[in-house]
């Protein structure tokens, strides 16, 4: 997690294999992102986050999305620039870690939670709701209170803005884990899983929703997450060999 930044993360594309796969089994929907790709999100993110919301290093904001595409992008780009991100259930994501409801920099949610949550999440600054569908695609009603990300996000460019250099010891998260223990916790993960460079490891949504198992730990190994939401059994062996899945958890 140290030194996320887009460049470092684009730089692990040197075999040409996807970064990350997202499914949905009841859509149909199959994104594959390089990690080029990624890179661009997670530095639009980062650009969105400075220059449009005027956050740095010690701000605080909550994640309240799945396993998906674009939730790495928020993650991983609030991270490249020292911000701290609040990513534990979806129900209580929104709260403040230490048990307080100080108020967030900015909140990222789901547009299908939206309303569920505006009676538990603590105020902020920002606001962004996510659609989660296809690539790129603006939603066609946003609620009152938010902005589209992904209209907001495409308006910025695709560089990570200057920062100062992150350290190890910086808090990524605003109960104060360090970026330093993440990376140990993820690093201990793809040990545990015996994910090696290359490997293809399956994530059903509905059983791994924190992004150190779905995201960090595979990205620690250099192996590619195949994140498949509403993944029925019937459906595994089939996207086992469809994918090219060598891990299945």
């Amino acid at each position: 997690m140290q030194g996320s930044g887009a460049a470092a993360l684009a730089a692990t594309d040197a075999v040409g294999r996807p970064l990350l796969v997202y499914r949905d089994e009841a859509t149909g929907e199959r994104i594959e992102l390089s990690a080029a790709e990624l890179a661009d999100g997670v530095a639009r993110t980062a650009s969105l986050l400075r220059d449009g919301c005027g956050l740095t290093a010690g701000d605080r904001i909550a994640v309240l999305l799945p396993p998906h595409w674009q939730t790495a992008a928020v993650v991983l780009g609030a991270w490249s620039i020292g911000v701290a991100v609040s990513y534990r259930s979806w129900a209580t994501a929104g709260l403040d870690d230490r048990g307080g409801t100080e108020p967030l920099d900015a909140v990222f949610a789901a547009r299908d939670r939206v309303g569920s949550w505006l009676e538990t999440v603590p105020e902020a600054r920002h606001r962004y709701v996510l659609g989660l569908g296809a690539r790129d695609a603006a939603l066609a009603e946003v609620p009152d209170g938010y902005l589209d990300y992904a209209a907001e996000v495409g308006r910025f460019a695709a560089h990570t803005p200057a920062y100062r250099s992150i350290a190890g010891t910086d808090p990524a998260t605003p109960d104060g884990t360090t970026f330093q223990e993440w990376a140990r916790l993820a690093g201990g993960i793809a040990h545990w899983l015996e994910l090696r460079p290359g490997d293809r490891l399956l994530v059903d949504t509905a059983r791994h929703a924190d992004p150190v198992s779905w995201l960090l730990a595979p990205l620690a190994a250099r192996a590619t997450p195949v994140i498949v939401a509403n993944l029925g059994p019937d459906a595994v062996d089939r996207i086992v060999a469809a994918e090219g899945v060598t891990r299945v958890p």
